[in-house]
């Protein structure tokens, strides 16, 4: 059934004749594993430099801390996060398999479409944020350029005309990538991973050399405070935020590792690429927004307005091609890649790649954007956080079941058939679900008080309140443990057919 090359397991069998196989979900051959680190490295530092990570060290400072406890907290945020993003990591780079297809083994053949639509959702969302603010900067670009752009002043939903067509001219070049397929995805990631840590650095560099040096700049961040909080009562909520931030990726992370040369280049590159690169961005983020109170008066946390203040049209072009290019580059890896397998997990034989990404496309639309990141304290307490409870559950679910009971072994064959040993009951693994749905119950009542609270900070946190800032954290331990006590109680017959067909 299967050939193994080092680290890897390629399927020989013919298994294209089930309605659960397609190209695109078809296991990767060991011909097509070709990212090198720098290609993963490159491909989380693209990700990484966005404006949602510039401005997420300011919502913290905002909320009060000072700026060496929000790098602190982002940092270390990371690093947990990167525990179960190389883990799943793992079974993508071995079995070259997608997340929807790793879910299988867990979830069941159409249980799998339960956590693999729960993380699709959640990627609109994140498209349609992307969007909306690679939007503006075009917005911005077009203002710069022609003063008769901001004449399309016509008001549509509380924003100008002008800026809405700018959201959709973005949403329409994205959709345009999205018919190139993975491997232009690649290609974007790999060229424009320069491009972004020099635009960072020349930002960092005209802040610094017109505030009066870096020094000055972070000795007067304390004006961005606009509550004065005890660190660890923001602490908890802002370290479940952080790992929030890309709890979403550290479940679909073998939607990319499927094309890793080996497992020591998936490693090295995400530990090299995601937490210096987030923790560099989020501070570039706080030293230039402080600077801005020195410069003009007032702090700018949006680089996207900042720009508007520059004099020099070669500037503001150079500026506004970065913000472009890393919203870009962000929202086809981050928020794309998943949903459009994702979605064709659905029904595999009747929606490809590129009808999910274009599915994605329209969802990430009809969220509204707008509205989530209507203030920082919704973005950071209600969306990030609230969506961490979803990805906690799945994710405990997912290394239990590959990690501690199937021992990093799996049958790849079988994961493409409807009565295989992955099939359980009619398709669905009750036991990961029962454990899924019991995780994510005790973070519920948080996640509505917070959602219907101004700014989303509950000013008396109950109970509840309290498990809700721990969501990610609280419902990953909840399903880990619930999902193994309940398969070592009554795991199926077939439980634990390795890729050599024994048991294990």
């Amino acid at each position: 059934m299967t050939n193994e090359n080092r680290d890897f397991v390629e399927l020989t069998e013919d298994v294209s004749a089930s309605p659960l196989w397609n190209h695109d979900l078809a296991p990767t051959s060991v011909e097509e594993r070709t990212w090198t680190t720098w290609n993963i490295a490159a491909l989380w530092i693209g990700m990484s430099v966005v404006i949602t990570t510039y401005t997420l060290a300011g919502g913290f400072i905002e909320a009060g801390m000072n700026w060496r406890q929000a790098m602190l907290t982002i940092l270390l945020g990371n690093c947990i996060v990167l525990i179960p993003m190389i883990l799943n990591a793992h079974a993508g780079t071995k079995y070259g398999v997608s997340f929807p297809v790793l879910c299988r083994a867990s979830f069941g053949t159409k249980g799998a479409n339960i956590p693999a639509i729960l993380r699709a959702i959640v990627a609109c969302g994140w498209f349609g944020i992307q969007t909306w603010i690679g939007g503006t900067a075009i917005d911005a670009l077009l203002t710069a350029v022609w003063s008769g752009w901001a004449n399309f002043d016509a008001m549509i939903g509380g924003n100008p005309l002008h800026t809405w067509i700018s959201f959709f001219l973005f949403w329409l070049i994205q959709v345009v990538i999205i018919l190139k397929g993975i491997e232009g995805i690649k290609r974007l990631e790999s060229w424009s991973a320069p491009l972004l840590l020099l635009g960072g650095l020349v930002l960092l560099v005209w802040a610094s050399s017109n505030a009066g040096g870096l020094g000055n700049i972070l000795s007067n961040s304390s004006v961005l405070q606009k509550n004065q909080a005890n660190f660890w009562t923001i602490f908890p909520g802002a370290l479940t935020a952080s790992v929030g931030y890309w709890a979403t990726l550290s479940l679909n992370i073998p939607d990319f590792t499927r094309y890793a040369k080996s497992q020591k280049s998936q490693m090295l590159g995400q530990a090299f690429g995601l937490p210096l690169t987030m923790t560099a961005f989020a501070f570039i983020g706080v030293a230039v927004t402080s600077a801005t109170v020195i410069i003009y008066g007032e702090a700018i946390p949006d680089p996207v307005k900042l720009i508007q203040r520059f004099d020099s049209a070669i500037v503001i072009l150079f500026a506004m091609l970065v913000i472009f290019v890393a919203q870009l580059t962000t929202n086809m890896a981050a928020n794309v890649v998943s949903p459009s397998n994702d979605f064709s997990n659905l029904n595999p034989k009747r929606i490809s790649y590129v009808a999910g990404g274009l599915i994605t496309a329209v969802i990430g639309i009809l969220m509204m954007p707008w509205q989530l990141m209507s203030s920082m304290g919704a973005y950071i307490f209600t969306w990030l956080i609230g969506y961490s409870g979803l990805m906690g559950a799945i994710g405990g679910i997912m290394i239990c079941d590959y990690w501690l009971l199937r021992r990093q072994k799996l049958n790849l064959g079988e994961l493409f058939k409807t009565d295989g040993v992955y099939s359980y009951s009619s398709g669905f693994n009750w036991r990961a679900i029962v454990a899924l749905v019991v995780a994510i119950l005790p973070v519920v009542p948080g996640f509505l008080r917070a959602a219907t609270t101004p700014n989303g900070q509950v000013a008396n946190p109950n109970f509840f309140d309290t498990l809700y800032i721990y969501a990610w954290f609280v419902t990953f331990a909840i399903g880990f443990v619930l999902y193994l006590v309940l398969m070592k109680l009554s795991a199926p017959k077939e439980f634990g057919v390795s890729e050599d067909s024994q048991k294990i």
